[in-house]
């Protein structure tokens, strides 16, 4: 490992690709080396910032030959902070490197060898696009911001070019009660949303959490802003229009629809519209409550909410309920896990339509389905967070039986 008293280390190296975490990864006296914050073809000098064994993680301190993905933003953005970290890439790059991303975990991790071409949905906005973040706050020493990359140091961040002109707005809210002393010196976090119809600014360890509704769609969704909701609106509806066409071909099964980690209802509501019955599986006591509403006030009264891990749920009596004609699952970045996946397999659903925000868990959970017998119909990589290394992804699966 490196230390702090120790003096800096570089390395010069090549960039040869960008893997799952969005780092440019390279070779050098014998190591493999990840330097975040680049591209593949630059040469850059990195500075070591830790080692382990043969693998070195890096930041670039020089680039002495640019890669032709590079640019120069023309919005004002503190390059420290790490929410920033695709930036410098051409935006139909960063695209490509995305794919490029969900690849190599289908290669590295799910050990496929092929797999169906991967679709592309571009955010309609590459800046201005977020309704809701997370800021890092010291009251003692007046900063609002993001971390800094691989860092608990605090970036200060006047304005984000990733959110929208509201969010700013209660971006400089903050900033302006953290120097009027109106934070408190224990405020840590503070969490902002901003939607169609009211804002949130709080810390995220309240006890009262703001009440809020979106509309997507066609269907209104009210919610806490603790409550897990979609930043990117206008993708988070093209998302949901992907899911409703894997819906309409499993439609077919006659069966009944089950949405695991379901939230507050993003796409069970439209699933209840389409399916006679739906079952929607949900942990997290307020997303629940809020989910029963919105179905209730939607008037879909004959869906279930069922108050359960989904690991538990899925591995319990579930036979009772028939025929599973299609599944929808969007697990935390963490995934669903083997326990979850080895239930989702035991209900035979006909179709699964797999949400994912992360490339390496999203190919573990998929090698799961596939060795339970499923096979890969399509996958889309939706730009979910432009400038930045995430992306959302949804497989369409069925039964190889079908």
């Amino acid at each position: 490992m490196t230390h702090r008293n120790q003096p800096a280390e570089y390395l010069d190296v090549t960039i040869d690709r960008v893997v799952g975490d969005g780092k440019g990864i390279g070779f050098a006296n014998g190591k493999t080396v990840f330097v975040s914050r680049t591209a593949p073809g630059d040469h850059v000098r990195a500075r070591v910032i830790r080692t382990n064994k043969n693998i070195v993680h890096a930041v670039p301190e020089k680039i002495y030959t640019p890669s032709p993905m590079r640019i120069t933003p023309d919005v004002e953005y503190v390059e420290r902070a790490g929410a920033y970290d695709f930036i410098h890439i051409n935006y139909a790059d960063q695209l490509k490197l995305k794919v490029g991303m969900i690849e190599d975990s289908l290669r590295r991790i799910a050990k496929l060898e092929s797999w169906p071409e991967i679709k592309t949905v571009a955010s309609p906005k590459q800046f201005g696009y977020r309704s809701r973040a997370e800021w890092q706050v010291s009251a003692e020493n007046s900063l609002v911001g993001y971390f800094a990359e691989s860092s608990n140091v605090i970036v200060d961040v006047p304005h984000c070019p990733l959110v929208t002109d509201t969010m700013n707005l209660l971006l400089q809210t903050l900033r302006d009660d953290v120097e009027a002393g109106l934070v408190p010196a224990s405020a840590r976090e503070y969490r902002a949303v901003a939607t169609d119809f009211g804002t949130a600014l709080e810390q995220t360890s309240t006890q009262r959490s703001a009440i809020l509704q979106q509309r997507v769609g066609e269907f209104d969704y009210r919610f806490s802003a603790e409550c897990f909701f979609q930043a990117n609106l206008g993708i988070a509806e093209e998302l949901l229009k992907g899911v409703m066409q894997i819906a309409m071909q499993a439609r077919a099964e006659n069966g009944y629809a089950v949405d695991l980690y379901a939230g507050v209802g993003l796409f069970s509501l439209p699933l209840a519209k389409l399916f006679k019955r739906i079952i929607a599986v949900e942990s997290h006591p307020p997303a629940v409550a809020f989910l029963k509403e919105n179905l209730e006030h939607a008037g879909y009264t004959r869906s279930k909410v069922m108050s359960s891990p989904v690991e538990h749920w899925v591995n319990g009596d579930v036979s009772k309920y028939g025929k599973v004609a299609l599944m929808v699952f969007d697990p935390p970045r963490t995934g669903a896990g083997a326990r979850a996946i080895q239930g989702m397999v035991h209900m035979h659903p006909a179709h699964i339509a797999a949400v994912s925000c992360d490339p390496a868990t999203f190919a573990r959970d998929l090698a799961g389905l596939l060795e339970g017998g499923y096979e890969l119909v399509s996958i889309t990589a939706y730009d979910m967070f432009p400038q930045t290394h995430h992306v959302e992804i949804l497989a369409h699966l069925k039964r190889k039986d079908l």
